[in-house]
């Protein structure tokens, strides 16, 4: 094989790569919408994180739950899950106490004040939802929401 034979053969080796554009990839399309999602949220709701808001809000919707469910029920691994409520406890958001029947089993409960915290932030979680969404018309936010749960 000439030189001339093994450049040919470099080149074509590399066309896949020149049709790969990583801005037209999911990982970086997914990232990019989470950031600017993060950032519409962080300038609403400055006192908490989205993992915690998630947590108060799931909290809020299912009751007493333990750790570990919580953590299946946002989406979030265990260690995960157990920085965010030690977080939400120092700021006594919520209640921690041994299940009844399985004395390892933690559980976690909103405090009052939690559900306070919660209740007030819900209105401007919808805002945040809406401006994240705001380029897309009604249709086009419907269609992102249902492909990406078939996806998640």
């Amino acid at each position: 094989m000439s030189n001339e034979d093994n450049l040919l053969k470099l080149v074509s080796d590399e066309e896949p790569a020149r049709d790969y554009q990583l801005q037209d990839q999911i990982g970086f399309v997914l990232r990019k919408a989470h950031q600017r999602h993060v950032a519409i949220f962080a300038a609403a709701i400055a006192d908490l994180t989205p993992p915690q808001f998630a947590a108060l809000a799931k909290l809020y919707d299912v009751g007493e739950t333990s750790q570990n469910q919580l953590g299946q029920l946002i989406a979030m691994d265990a260690a995960t899950v157990k920085g965010v409520i030690d977080r939400l406890k120092a700021r006594g958001l919520v209640v921690l106490s041994k299940n009844d029947g399985d004395k390892r089993r933690l559980m976690v409960n909103l405090s009052d004040e939690g559900r306070r915290a919660i209740l007030s932030m819900v209105p401007r979680a919808r805002e945040i939802s809406e401006n994240t969404l705001s380029p897309l018309s009604p249709k086009e936010a419907e269609t992102l929401l249902k492909l990406l749960a078939k996806i998640s």
